[in-house]
């Protein structure tokens, strides 16, 4: 049997009957998707999970840097993040947060996450600038002037150079040129 593909037109449903079959086909049951649940109220097992979220947040932070709970949102199915208060030193107005989760018809409840969250009223750093752009005109200005000082150092070095290198020749053609030094032999001399 042959395939050929038809192309649906506004005359022709999209989705077009399919050729009868030479034999009748056994029907396979069709298992349908379920659409993904959008998490509305927390799993009660995880949301009772409070004295566990805790003891996780334990194994990670001392107890004086837990302040009181706040709060369980549901993330997904059998999916639970519970909020505690942070007491931590220079966290004023962040949140501790401890994902709980469970596997289907099991009560036992896993630790999954633990991490610390700004809320609103949190001190965050700004936001990132490159350097190109937090270069002010009075930046700019002084490093173009101690450019320019170096270069004027090296300028000056090199023309230093140049003239003493002058000064040696013309020192050295006039040695030449003048009366020649009667040479000695040393130490071994007779007189």
């Amino acid at each position: 049997m042959t395939m050929t593909p038809i192309t649906p037109t506004p005359e022709m449903p999209s989705d077009p009957e399919p050729e009868p079959a030479a034999e009748p086909a056994a029907e396979v049951p069709v298992a349908r998707k379920r659409a993904p649940r959008r998490p509305g109220k927390p799993d009660a097992v995880l949301a009772e999970a409070v004295a566990e979220a805790r003891a996780g947040l334990l194994e990670v932070v001392s107890e004086d840097e837990i302040g009181n709970y706040v709060g369980a949102v549901a993330d997904a199915e059998r999916l639970v993040t519970h909020r505690f208060a942070s007491r931590r030193p220079g966290y004023r107005g962040w949140f501790w947060y401890v994902t709980v989760a469970r596997v289907p018809r099991s009560k036992k409840v896993t630790v999954s996450e633990v991490g610390l969250l700004p809320s609103n009223e949190a001190l965050l750093a700004p936001e990132w600038l490159p350097w190109s752009d937090r270069l002010r005109p009075e930046d700019i200005a002084a490093e173009q002037e101690l450019q320019a000082r170096e270069q004027a150092e090296q300028e000056q070095a090199e023309q230093e150079r140049a003239e003493q290198e002058q000064s040696d020749l013309e020192q050295g053609e006039q040695d030449l040129s003048g009366e020649q030094l009667p040479e000695s032999t040393g130490a071994g001399e007779d007189e």
